[in-house]
């Protein structure tokens, strides 16, 4: 059986590389998903390809409207959804993501820092898990796609 995973939230740091490389070292069978994370593309694709618009509003739409048909469809597919908040910014998009997740009853998984433990408190509550950092995750999808725990 092969699992879907979706990897969703911090599009700045290497995790989604990281956590992809790692799970296949190990052969687990996993296909990966993942939102568009070339961050001009995601915010400018709704003007790139229907034409400008004159407020920013209007362009943030567009965009978010285009990047929501690919997200829908890789957490609506998804046998697990996780969603990293990162600590440069505030993803509220990620909080989204969450939520649609947890609407649909996908095995949610949520990463984050200490800091953001108060912040985040109902999104937690929605998670199955709580990880800090890519092994805690990658122990996770071994244990459950395994049935093995690390010695």
């Amino acid at each position: 059986m092969h699992w879907q995973i979706y990897l969703s939230g911090e599009i700045h740091t290497s995790w989604r590389e990281e956590i992809i490389a790692a799970a296949e070292k190990e052969n687990l069978p996993i296909k990966f998903f993942a939102p568009v994370t070339d961050h001009a593309a995601s915010d400018d694709c709704g003007v790139k390809i229907l034409g400008n618009e004159e407020t920013k509003y209007w362009h943030d739409n567009k965009g978010a409207k285009i990047n929501a048909i690919r997200t829908r469809k890789g957490i609506e597919e998804s046998d697990i959804v996780v969603v990293k908040f990162g600590e440069k910014y505030k993803q509220w998009n990620a909080a989204f993501d969450a939520g649609y997740a947890a609407a649909l009853g996908k095995s949610l998984i949520i990463m984050h820092q200490d800091d953001y433990q108060h912040a985040l408190k109902e999104v937690d509550a929605s998670a199955l898990a709580t990880v800090k950092n890519n092994r805690e995750l990658l122990d996770i999808f071994r244990y459950v796609i395994t049935g093995k725990l690390v010695e």
